[in-house]
């Protein structure tokens, strides 16, 4: 499951609780969509979510053991399908967030950890332990329209979408830094929380409106909001 918390900073901190790989079934899906539509409806001007994890993992992807207990193959297939419709929402919900969001990966974010993880604005992770990998060739799975959308608005280089889509490279901190998927990594959990707390508490101080803000951060992905669904709405918030 999730919790939801709001500091005096007016930061919403959304933590996949509990020690396990935080693997994204009905249950959990449907509990980070209600977070994150509770911090929508929280929302003021200068808001800002940052969403991390307990235990070693960030998200180890869809319960891929909850589609297979589902019994026959064509059974666990729908199963599987039922997963990503489920997930792409929560996609949808974090591009259209009406706030800064940051993504603190303190550990493995793998398929679709991955994608929750690229769905934030920033990403940090930890240096020492955790990877970023989408284990869809590994594995013999195809990628849905919404996720490919998301690695082209996300993902500048072709080569870095080659390596990780098609080799299914396992992306270290540094590394990542490198190819441009995320901000900075850190050694420790103790730095990667402080670097994106002051990271958040730095945008939060900025007070934007979050209409405003949503609507520029949807104008610079336009094929991954026609994707979502998302249209555009005219917002002025001040002359």
């Amino acid at each position: 499951m999730c919790r939801l918390e709001k500091t005096a900073n007016n930061i919403f901190v959304l933590t996949l609780t509990g020690d396990n790989e935080h693997r994204l079934n009905p249950t959990l899906i449907g509990s980070i969509l209600s977070a994150l539509r509770e911090a929508k409806v929280q929302a003021t001007s200068g808001s800002v979510l940052i969403t991390t994890s307990q235990g070693k993992f960030f998200s180890n992807g869809l319960d891929l053991a909850w589609a297979r207990a589902a019994g026959s193959k064509p059974k666990a297939i729908e199963r599987l399908t039922h997963m990503v419709k489920l997930f792409k929402p929560v996609v949808a919900e974090l591009i259209s967030l009406p706030m800064p969001t940051i993504a603190a990966v303190n550990g493995h974010a793998a398929a679709a950890g991955m994608i929750l993880a690229l769905s934030h604005d920033y990403v940090y992770m930890k240096r020492d332990r955790g990877v970023l990998y989408m284990s869809e060739v590994d594995i013999g799975l195809t990628i849905p329209d919404y996720v490919n959308a998301l690695f082209r608005a996300k993902i500048g280089s072709p080569s870095a979408r080659r390596d990780v889509l098609l080799r299914g490279a396992k992306v270290r901190g540094d590394a990542a830094v490198r190819m441009g998927i995320v901000e900075g990594a850190h050694d420790n959990e103790e730095r990667l929380s402080g670097a994106t707390m002051r990271h958040g508490i730095q945008l939060a101080s900025r007070k934007w409106n979050g209409e405003v803000y949503k609507e520029i951060r949807k104008s610079l992905y336009p094929e991954l909001c026609v994707v979502l669904g998302l249209g555009d709405a005219k917002v002025i918030a001040k002359l």
